[in-house]
């Protein structure tokens, strides 16, 4: 895991409450939402996710294929936000 995405999966479990997620354990490339989310997410974690997000970093995701697209991973989150953000 790439640090930013380990950042990224932190702000995560700290937005939606996952506080036994044991991190070095989930795979970057493993579903953040759904039933195969390691994490357990739901669709109203993706809607805390995209908000804090947007908040943190200044990214916008601009609409429900987008989301769905950015948040199938936690690599593709990363990708997504670091591709986006003024650095």
């Amino acid at each position: 895991m790439e640090p930013f995405e380990r950042e990224l999966l932190e702000l995560i479990c700290t937005t939606c409450n996952f506080d036994d997620v044991e991190m070095d354990k989930i795979d970057r490339h493993a579903p953040l939402i759904g039933p195969e989310s390691p994490l357990g997410a739901d669709s109203l974690d993706a809607l805390e996710i995209a908000v804090t997000i947007q908040r943190e970093y200044g990214v916008r995701m601009d609409s429900e294929n987008t989301s769905r697209t950015v948040l199938q991973s936690l690599a593709t989150l990363a990708q997504y936000v670091d591709s986006n953000r003024a650095h």
